[in-house]
């Protein structure tokens, strides 16, 4: 609808939403700028950008996510510690008092879509009590066309009242917070917390069920990007290894930054945005990130701002270390305008290893592929997060185990028949530390990690010679334009060898510690990696 279709619960009824005020559908981001201004929501910074906070979560709420377990789907989900079960009769008792508390409220629609590929992309409904997540929603997926907004028939539906809390004795919840997914009522519903991660993570976790069991179409916490000669790329890796960064390439068109899937034509964006972390963003290194903050249209999560002069200061961590910025795909120079691109000729999947012991880059057989998929690493260092004084591993199946709710095999099985069948080369990437451990040595610099990655898509280092790594059986390159030699082997940068070797031997522990609980599922070259 257009921007003075304001309208009393038009289409809500379907989702037991009735006796809402205003109902804002679909506006466009010149409405929403004025409702969030006018509501108080967050601050227009210099050059145009809306600076917002989410209070007292900076970050997922990871604890306090649940799976409805209910007969359509219980079979399917891999139960645990993260996908953990919820009553069916507890939601239904929760979501009533949710549809009460937003009787007589203003909110916001957003109608659009997740999945660039129209044979696969699944209807979406964004409903929020803030303009600001409205915005957020807008920027993150697909937008309907005018012609679509009148057919718009949503498969699966959001419902985001940060302002809502439940009650943990009555409602089953771990906290006044909650993030529950019901796959048989086609719902995600949350409350108790206004990090707007929640949304998009929350569709992500429902493509990453539908998408292999309903299509077998592998579904991916990755960036992608396409070459000049047409080769497509894609990039595994956690918060903070450098998925967006490396992505986003002068050289190269961005496809998407996070999430992706991979079907039998090629690989296609769930998303028509970027969802960027920006603590300590610099214009040299990042030029084209760094102009999306200056940008009307763009959330400035959690960023420290002037409030005379409305300049912001992306060094500031005041906050959270976990400053973000989201803003439409539109916002990047260079993009595949489809979402689009063709099968994978390498895949990266990147890391950033505290304990300064992984090298900068290296060439990994398809069961080495699957073993480093399957485990998800990277590391955590101090200071990032309450009582966290040392390196510390962190393992997160398939590079976002938060958000795969099947058998972490299902996604590693289609991974390696993928490989296999369109022979992609594969890779480990360390933007983390060299010659030595975090507080010892120094982060690997953003123009050796870019000379790498680039020399491995355009094929000349894998035309090159490689060693073996004595502790990880990697193949290591010797040499790479722009990188010194020195480099590339992670031993010759430590002044403490025996330390390194000590180092080391601790980490391939951890690996295989970690990885116990798949050898039952793999075969014995994959289990027997390291």
């Amino acid at each position: 609808m257009r921007l003075n279709d304001i309208t009393r619960g038009t289409g809500l009824e379907a989702h037991g939403i009735t006796n809402a005020n205003l109902i804002y559908w679909t506006p466009p981001t010149s409405a929403l700028y004025e409702q969030i201004v006018k509501r108080g929501e967050g601050l227009i910074s210099h050059l145009g950008a809306v600076a917002v906070k989410t209070g007292h979560y900076t970050g997922r709420a990871a604890n306090e996510k649940f799976i409805v377990d209910e007969p359509t789907s219980h079979d399917n989900i891999a139960w645990g510690k993260v996908n953990r079960p919820f009553a069916p009769l507890k939601f239904d008792e929760l979501y009533k008092r949710m549809c009460a508390y937003m009787q007589g409220r203003d909110l916001f629609v957003q109608d659009c879509f997740a999945g660039a590929d129209r044979e696969h992309r699944l209807p979406i409904r964004v409903v929020t009590e803030k303009a600001w997540h409205s915005l957020f929603a807008r920027n993150m997926f697909i937008n309907a066309t005018e012609e679509e907004l009148q057919h718009h028939a949503p498969r699966f539906t959001v419902v985001n009242m940060p302002d809502f809390h439940a009650l943990p004795s009555i409602d089953g919840t771990n906290s006044e917070t909650f993030i529950i997914i019901n796959f048989a009522r086609r719902m995600i519903i949350s409350g108790g917390t206004s990090y707007a991660g929640e949304i998009k993570k929350g569709i992500f976790t429902i493509l990453n069920y539908l998408l292999p069991v309903e299509k077998k179409i592998m579904a991916m916490h990755c960036s992608a990007n396409v070459g000049p000669q047409g080769d497509t790329a894609v990039f595994f890796g956690l918060s903070g290894t450098g998925k967006t960064t490396l992505s986003a390439d002068p050289n190269r068109s961005l496809i998407g930054d996070d999430e992706h899937g991979w079907d039998d034509k090629g690989v296609f964006n769930f998303e028509g945005g970027c969802y960027a972390k920006i603590i300590n963003l610099s214009r040299e290194a990042e030029p084209e990130i760094y102009e999306t903050t200056r940008r009307f249209g763009t959330v400035l999560e959690n960023v420290a701002i002037d409030t005379f002069t409305r300049r912001i200061d992306l060094a500031d961590d005041s906050f959270t270390e976990n400053t973000r910025a989201s803003y439409p795909l539109t916002h990047i120079p260079n993009i595949v305008g489809s979402g689009c691109g063709g099968h994978p000729a390498n895949i990266v999947m990147l890391t950033c290893d505290a304990f300064g012991v992984l090298p900068p880059i290296a060439r990994l057989t398809p069961a080495q592929a699957m073993f480093h998929f399957l485990s998800g690493y990277t590391a955590k260092v101090a200071g990032t997060e309450a009582g966290i004084t040392e390196p510390t591993a962190t393992f997160s199946t398939c590079f976002g185990g938060p958000f795969m709710p099947l058998n972490p095999t299902v996604y590693g099985e289609l991974l390696r028949t993928k490989i296999a069948r369109h022979n992609v080369t594969c890779w480990l990437v360390n933007t983390g530390w060299s010659g030595g451990a975090y507080g010892v040595g120094s982060r690997m610099k953003i123009g050796y990690s870019r000379a790498l990655v680039n020399a491995a898509l355009n094929g000349s280092l894998n035309a090159g010679t490689f060693e073996k790594d004595a502790f990880f059986g990697l193949d290591i390159p010797t040499s790479c334009a722009g990188v010194p030699t020195g480099v590339l082997n992670p031993r010759n940068t430590w002044a403490d060898k025996a330390g390194y070797d000590e180092t080391a031997t601790r980490l391939v522990g951890m690996f295989k510690e970690n990885f116990r609980k798949y050898e039952p599922d793999v075969t014995a070259d994959v289990a027997n990696v390291m």
